[in-house]
């Protein structure tokens, strides 16, 4: 078997908490060797060596020594078999150098390690690329998160691995977050193995021609939504990076029902996808914080940040709740709420929508954020747009219940309500993620189907 430096979970749970510095990866497999090593050091059968040369013979290495921990049982084991006894198709892929960005270069089917073999890209950031990978041992799917090779997205992802190990520390059912299985080091990326989950809610809305979803099953994935985030407050865990991107459905299975709401598309286009299980589970925790931390100025997606973070104000636990308000109305309606990409044009739109910004918020904006407003603390608007376009934007926006009357029929004063209560300017008035679960809004549904029950007895 091939040697491999990794990191179970099992064994991060005995770090100390919180660390403020995360220590170095000392501890890694199928590095570029250096040096005078590099000359005797073959890493792994048919591996690259410095000099560009191949051997598929065994030479006198120091990794044939290297420990690695056991998954299962977190004891040390040693690699003792030699790697004559590793399958050719289970080799490394010649080294290649990462893109200008510190991107890792793959094919499809190299192998990821002697574990995983790369089926498909399914995602991509600034962290780095999310690969769909077979697991050899497990014999299932797994996504990877190979980070970029830079020391600042591999000590990012040293933070989020920490966050795992505590979201995942008393989330005994796994049923609120995505489940890392483990992390390693690979070639100077981090790498972090998830279970393998289903699209997006932005996925959904996107093949679905951004058309609504129906409104129980907003219920139901709001109701879960707060449920994760209220598990993670407790936690003193802030993700500060929600949207419909961030939310996936744990199975992959949907149904193609008719929609005919309004429309004189073909028989094919009155067809909508949905999803056969409503189960959803975060995931992306490359930005959350602990409470105690230090906080970044600018946090979350755009189109889902609070306007304490637009104004400088500080922010804590009710960002998040912003955010799930406005990925609610995203769902509803199949519309960004805040469709925007400036500071200006966002407060405009926000006051839109919700009416005046408090004028105690304005008072406290910081330096950056105070150029929006006059001095007299209103709203430099449209005084100070940019441009035409971003004033009929702003006039195109609707007041927040005129526009969910518009795509919801049953249930829509509840769902007013409650995202009056979620999209509070004032952070300390709005609305907990416990409170907002005690809403009428999500007991509707069950008085409906008791009702429907009682009707045919």
């Amino acid at each position: 078997m091939a040697c491999v430096a990794k990191y179970p979970l099992l064994n991060l749970l005995d770090e100390p908490e919180h660390p403020r510095k995360r220590r170095r990866l000392t501890s890694s497999w199928d590095v570029l060797p250096s040096g005078q090593k590099a000359q005797n050091l073959l890493v792994l059968i048919g591996q690259t060596l410095a000099n560009g040369e191949v051997s598929l013979n065994r030479t006198s290495s120091p990794l044939s020594e290297v420990k690695f921990s056991s998954e299962h049982s977190g004891s040390a084991s040693s690699c003792h078999e030699s790697n004559e006894d590793l399958p050719f198709r289970y080799e490394s892929p010649p080294w290649r150098n990462d893109d200008k960005e510190g991107h890792y270069q793959f094919k499809l089917g190299d192998n990821l390690t002697t574990r995983y073999t790369i089926i498909n890209k399914i995602g991509e950031g600034a962290f780095g690329q999310v690969l769909e990978c077979w697991d050899r041992t497990s014999r299932d799917h797994v996504a990877i998160k190979v980070t970029r090779g830079l020391q600042k997205y591999r000590e990012d992802a040293l933070i989020e691995i920490d966050v795992l190990r505590e979201v995942a520390k008393y989330d005994k059912t796994g049923k609120r977050c995505v489940q890392m299985r483990e992390w390693f080091d690979y070639r100077n990326h981090t790498c972090i193995v998830f279970e393998k989950l289903g699209p997006s809610l932005y996925d959904y809305l996107q093949k679905n021609s951004y058309r609504p979803f129906p409104i129980d099953l907003v219920r139901e994935i709001g109701k879960q939504l707060l449920e994760s985030i209220a598990y993670m407050h407790d936690l003193k865990l802030v993700h500060t990076d929600l949207k419909p991107e961030n939310t996936l459905f744990v199975s992959s299975d949907f149904v193609k029902v008719p929609d005919y709401k309004g429309t004189k598309r073909s028989t094919e286009d009155n067809l909508k996808r949905l999803p056969k299980s409503s189960a959803i589970k975060l995931i992306d925790f490359g930005s959350t914080v602990f409470e105690d931390q230090d906080h970044m100025s600018v946090i979350s997606t755009r189109h889902y940040r609070a306007p304490e973070v637009i104004l400088g104000i500080g922010w804590n636990y009710p960002c998040d709740i912003w955010s799930i308000g406005c990925i609610l109305v995203e769902l509803c309606t199949g519309e960004t709420l805040f469709q925007t990409h400036e500071n200006l044009e966002h407060l405009a739109m926000m006051e839109r929508v919700l009416g005046p910004l408090p004028r105690h918020m304005i008072k406290k904006a910081d330096s950056r954020a105070a150029k929006y407003f006059t001095h007299t603390t209103r709203l430099d608007w449209p005084e100070g747009a940019s441009s035409r376009e971003s004033i009929r934007a702003v006039r195109k926006v609707s007041k927040l219940g005129n526009f969910i009357k518009q795509h919801v029929d049953h249930s829509a004063g509840l769902l007013i309500d409650l995202l009056q209560g979620l999209l509070k300017f004032e952070p300390s008035e709005r609305l907990t993620a416990r409170e907002a679960l005690r809403h009428p809004f999500f007991k509707e549904d069950l008085k409906r189907k008791q009702s429907a029950a009682s009707s045919l007895l």
